[in-house]
């Protein structure tokens, strides 16, 4: 299979977010087709939001095990390990089942500096049926990195990838 990347997506506008979005929701699906492995698609829709979306420190998964999330393919610094659901933004997402968008990680309660450089963060679920089987997150260096389109935008793209990937 020969894939092809888009250059990395324009933020400029709220249209040309929308549309950029837009793309990677099909980049997502024409990436994952006719393959339905778990690792082998949240690395490729790791490794894709990393080539593709500006200003991002880290962009991965970390899988639901229990009461805690244990780290998953993903793209950047080394990570966490483990995150109990009771502590941190991704804890937060994976306690409420909501998109957890996050401003100025160091106002947080709780947060988990896994990277000091860290300063915004977005959190989204990912649900298989009614069951949380992960949660997709993304580290940013700049304050106030991610949006409400952004949010719309990833949320649109793990739903394609959660469709689309047989879960244990």
């Amino acid at each position: 299979m020969s894939f092809e990347v888009a250059d990395t997506l324009d933020m400029s506008t709220p249209a040309a977010k929308r549309a950029s979005y837009e793309l990677l929701a099909a980049q997502v699906r024409s990436l994952i087709e006719g393959e339905r492995d778990m690792v082998a698609n949240l690395a490729q829709f790791s490794a894709l939001v990393w080539q593709s979306v500006p200003e991002l420190n880290w962009a991965g998964f970390y899988l639901a095990r229990g009461q805690e999330l244990v780290v998953g393919p993903f793209q950047g610094k080394v990570a966490c390990v483990r995150i109990p659901f009771s502590k941190g933004v991704c804890g937060a997402c994976a306690r409420s089942r909501e998109i957890q968008r996050v401003e100025d990680v160091h106002a947080f309660p709780g947060h988990i500096a896994c990277d000091s450089a860290s300063r915004s963060e977005l959190v989204l679920p990912v649900i298989a049926g009614e069951r949380l089987v992960a949660v997709f997150d993304l580290d940013s260096p700049r304050p106030a990195r991610f949006d409400a389109e952004d949010a719309r935008g990833f949320a649109a793209a793990v739903q394609v990838l959660a469709a689309g990937t047989d879960w244990p």
